[in-house]
């Protein structure tokens, strides 16, 4: 059936996502918290399949790569150590007369993507005008106005890279003012100066307060797994190249938290660190970037939807950095993170714990300090992803309208519904049957109420690939009817097919086969 599809935005996808069960603001009875969501019936499910599609492509089939689960608390000296508290800070700018506040560097990166915006207009206007015969190597870096354009890029990334590696937070806010960035709010230029905020929460552990050692609530899960590399070499018996792989929670004191789930003071990361001989981190970070790309687009989302982007102001720890940007409503932004970051880790908890943390190289009869390539992706953004993607208002040939999820079959909270086609005469009774059935392989939905044809759009609302309805026919030959998502297809399958006929669809092996 012929259908025209309206994209979603952020508005759209935030009051889906109540409506339907996949995330709530959190404390809604008390009117919330400010940047912190709860995860209904179907977000946890949908959760629940990314995770597991990123815990089985990254370590059932990998066998240099194993799992861990390191504790949130850890001792205040692991952050003295990996350098949170003294340069885990952002640079933060108010406008006066909005009072709305921004982090600097951010307000002229989006300055950066207007002018990248106007250089892909040019493109697109010439590629018009020139039609097949168009050079768009040639164009970029011969044309007179898009070279301008990249001229205009160089100048302002190099100048808030120098400013951010040296403190020097008087030439990032100078760089604002000589960029005539506005705020985007009220549209006002009165801006206050830039200065520093750490982002990191901290508690106390005791039971009284005075005797209490100050500790943080992890900022990253990473240096769980670096103060576990000794134990997990060990006990394992990993050799380099290998890698320790973690899902959890982490907490950032975000003062600008915004755009829904994007940007959370709570969020939950899926990282894995990669230990390595020294001189060999560029082979592995070309090759986990590689990796990564690949787990994204076998989803199935839309290849154009992501780009590389690399790191101008590189960490403390890293010799090399990208993001995995994908164009979520608002624009392009950081999905995954890719980090080489070096030895400075494991030598910084050599240094502040005073034990060792070396593997000898007993071919070599040497012992070194392995580097790390990391992959970090922040699982509420992967979950936003595939929301933005998913979800869209279509107009079908026949002029009614439906609002479908398209979740790709292997992450879909429910992968078939039951319906029996009328609540009598032991069509119920088969359903039931059938749903029962297919519940030890599949999480599935039986689903009586309601005319047949508004429970199939409420199956598309929240994304179920299958429907099967139950019919009297069905008593007769055994047979249900099969009706597909995306497509609306319905076809006759008997019943004894059914579990194969979905599994084939909506198993995350057809995923992990494409890796």
């Amino acid at each position: 059936m012929a259908k025209t599809e309206e994209k979603a935005t952020l508005k759209d996808i935030a009051s889906h996502a109540k409506e339907y069960g996949f995330i709530y603001p959190s404390s809604e009875i008390y009117d919330g918290l400010g940047a912190t969501y709860d995860y209904g019936p179907n977000g946890s499910l949908l959760k629940n399949n990314i995770k597991e599609y990123w815990w089985k492509a990254m370590v059932q089939l990998h066998d240099n790569i194993v799992g861990i689960d390191a504790a949130i608390f850890m001792h205040p000296t692991t952050w003295k150590a990996s350098g949170h508290v003294d340069a885990f800070n952002d640079p933060l700018i108010d406008n006066k007369d909005s009072k709305k506040r921004y982090r600097a560097d951010v307000l002229i990166e989006e300055q950066v993507a207007k002018i990248e915006g106007k250089i892909k207009k040019e493109v697109e206007k010439a590629a018009k005008r020139f039609g097949e015969s168009f050079d768009k190597d040639q164009f970029v870096t011969t044309n007179p106005r898009v070279v301008g354009y990249y001229e205009k890029i160089k100048s302002i990334e190099d100048r808030m890279k120098a400013a951010i590696e040296n403190g020097a937070l008087d030439d990032l806010k100078q760089l604002i003012v000589d960029l005539d960035i506005a705020d985007p709010v009220s549209g006002s230029k009165n801006w206050t100066d830039v200065r520093q905020f750490n982002l990191m929460f901290s508690t106390e552990l005791g039971s009284l307060a005075e005797g209490a050692n100050t500790i943080y609530l992890r900022p990253e899960t990473a240096q769980g797994i670096f103060v576990n590399y000794p134990n997990v070499q060990k006990t394992s018996r990993m050799k380099p190249p290998f890698g320790i792989a973690q899902i959890g929670k982490a907490f950032r004191n975000e003062i600008i938290a915004r755009q829904f789930i994007f940007r959370m003071r709570e969020f939950e990361q899926m990282e894995m660190q990669f230990f390595i001989k020294p001189g060999e981190e560029m082979k592995w970070y070309e090759t986990w970037k590689e990796k990564r790309i690949k787990w994204h687009k076998a989803l199935g989302l839309g290849e154009e939807k992501y780009r590389f982007h690399d790191h101008l102001n590189l960490a403390h720890y890293a010799n090399a950095a990208c993001d995995i940007e994908f164009d979520f409503p608002m624009g392009f932004k950081e999905l995954e993170g890719i980090h080489s970051r070096t030895d400075f880790d494991l030598s910084s908890h050599e240094k502040h714990s005073g034990k060792k943390l070396q593997y000898f190289d007993q071919q070599e009869n040497t012992s070194y300090v392995p580097y790390v390539v990391e992959t970090s992706i922040g699982l509420d953004r992967m979950f936003l992803a595939v929301m933005a993607s998913s979800l869209k208002n279509e107009k079908l040939e026949d002029g009614s309208e439906r609002t479908v999820m398209s979740i790709p079959a292997p992450l879909a909270p429910s992968k078939a519904a039951i319906l029996p086609l009328i609540n009598k005469d032991g069509l119920p009774e088969l359903a039931e049957k059938i749903c029962g059935e297919l519940k030890l392989e599949f999480n599935v939905q039986y689903d009586a109420k309601d005319a047949i044809g508004r429970r199939y759009r409420r199956q598309d609302a929240v994304g179920t690939p299958f429907c099967i309805t139950v019919d009297h026919q069905s008593l007769e030959d055994q047979s249900v009817t099969l009706r597909e998502r995306d497509s609306m297809a319905q076809e006759r399958v008997s019943i004894s097919s059914l579990g194969p006929e979905i599994s084939d669809k909506v198993s995350l092996k057809s995923l992990l086969k494409a890796l």
